[in-house]
Parts: structure tokens; C-alpha cells; sequence
């Protein structure tokens, strides 16, 4: 993983722990066409986050694993 991503992936981890996000804010935040900056999709694939429904608003939250990648920062 680049530094970059490392670092933006923490960003967007360290705003998520805070608590979870509606999902049309972390796109509208975190999502982009660069195919060099893939946050989102890398925070996806290595199950840093997952999608949920809370009375019927879909969010975005940091899992287990997403907690113990900011742990080792």
C-alpha cells in the first residue's frame, strides 16, 4: 500500500470512528475517479468497513478490522 492511501485510508478511518456516517456523505467525501487514490474501494475490499441500514438510511461504519488498522498507526 502507498503512503498515500495508508495515510488517507487512516483519515477516513479516524472520521468514521467517531461514529457511523450516512452513505452518501462518505461518497461524496471519500469516493473518486482517480484510479490511483482508491480509498473507498481498498477501505471495502480489506473489510475496514461495511454498509448497514439503520431505519432505513444506509450508513457506513468501521468494523473490528478497520479499528485495529488505526490501532496500528
Amino acid at each position: 500500500m502507498s503512503e498515500t492511501i495508508g495515510a488517507l485510508l487512516y483519515d477516513m478511518l479516524a472520521w468514521l470512528a467517531r461514529g457511523a456516517q450516512p452513505y452518501a456523505d462518505v461518497m461524496d467525501a471519500w469516493r473518486t475517479s482517480c484510479p490511483r487514490l482508491t480509498v473507498w474501494e481498498d477501505a471495502i475490499e480489506r473489510g475496514l468497513v461495511e454498509h448497514a441500514r439503520i431505519e432505513r438510511i444506509a450508513i457506513v461504519q468501521i468494523t473490528p478490522e478497520g479499528r485495529d488498522f488505526l490501532a496500528s498507526r
